[in-house]
Formats: structure tokens, sequence, C-alpha cells
């Protein structure tokens, strides 16, 4: 029996911009309209407990760990799909997210980027940078915050605007998704349009 490859969704942007709260919404619509579907998440939190310096403090070593980690949660959620004619694995944290926290770490340090880590790391992010439907989120400064996390504001703008740049800069086909209903009812339509066109008529 023919055994289709996942489509891939991956969603990236600032910490505490709604990232998993848009992809669980995606799962379930998806889920609603009959398509098999797996979410991956947790990176930064296993990061943590490894443990490896993140946010602000990333190094190369860790912004490997991330990517790597991550692109082994997309493969391994893909393999546990059953054999359906539609299936779709959700990307917490996209491949090319740890490479905009990473530069944004080092802005935020004032310390310039070893070319060898940039190519290395660009190497990594772009070997599994390809994904059916990309979701960028967009950082609202005036939103606010869980109380129990302590952001530097300030990195979390840098993150924001690499993430975005990097984007630009690859080229990379996207949907902005703003903190607003109107942004999250767009991205779902996106990821309904593409899975529901996938399915057999």
């Amino acid at each position: 029996m023919n055994d289709p490859t996942p489509l891939r969704i991956g969603v990236m942007g600032a910490h505490s911009t709604g990232k998993t709260l848009l992809l669980r919404r995606i799962e379930m619509e998806l889920r609603a309209n009959g398509v098999q579907v797996t979410r991956t998440g947790n990176v930064g939190r296993r990061a943590a407990l490894v443990p490896l310096p993140k946010m602000q403090h990333h190094t190369a070593e860790s912004t490997a760990w991330v990517a790597a980690m991550g692109i082994a949660d997309e493969i391994a959620a893909g393999a546990r799909l059953e054999d359906e004619p539609v299936k779709v694995v959700l990307a917490d944290r996209a491949s090319w997210d740890a490479l905009a926290y990473f530069r944004a770490a080092h802005e935020w340090r004032q310390q310039p980027i070893p070319r060898a880590d940039r190519e290395s790391l660009y190497r990594l992010a772009s070997a599994r940078g390809h994904y059916d439907l990309l979701l960028a989120t967009v950082l609202d400064p005036d939103a606010p915050v869980k109380r129990k996390h302590d952001y530097d504001a300030r990195y979390r703008t840098l993150v924001d605007r690499h993430t975005h740049d990097l984007l630009r800069e690859e080229n990379l086909p996207h949907v902005r998704v703003t903190n607003t209903e109107a942004g999250y009812d767009l991205a779902i339509e996106h990821a309904l349009q593409l899975c529901l066109t996938q399915a057999p008529v």
C-alpha cells in the first residue's frame, strides 16, 4: 500500500507569541475534518533539562542540539502516523527557528558569529528546511506575557526581528500570523486548504 510522505506544517517566532496555541487549534480543526495529525514540541524544555544554555545564552552547540532534536522529532512523528491518504506533522519550532534564536543571542551579547558556526548551523537548518506550510508569528510588544516567564524584552524583540529577517533573506514562503483572532483564523484556513486539497475525492 502507498505510504505518502506526511505534510509538514512548521511554526516559528519569538517566545510567548502563541506558537503552541496556534498549532493546537490547527490540530483540532484538522482532526475535526478527518485528517490524521501529530504535533511535536517541548524541545526548549528538554534542552533546559540536559542542561544547555537557552535564550540569549544560546551557543552554537545548544543551537545545533535544538535544531537536530526538532528535526528528529519531526521524522519520528511522521513515522508513527498510520498509512493514510493524508497525514500531517505539526512542527512546534520549525528548523529555521533555532537559527533565528542563535542570531538574536549573538546580537544581544554583541558578539560576532564565527563563520564556521554560521555555515554549519545554516546547513543543519536547511537540511529539513522545506515545509509545506510555514507560519511565522509576529511579536505584539503590548500583549501580556505569562507571569511564570521572566523574559528579557530586548532579546525577545531581537528574536522577532531575526525570525522575519531570516525568512526574507532565504526567500522562504510563509504566512505571517499576528496576535489577533483574524491572524489565527487566516493561519488555520491556510492549513485546512493545504491538507483538505490533498484528500482523495
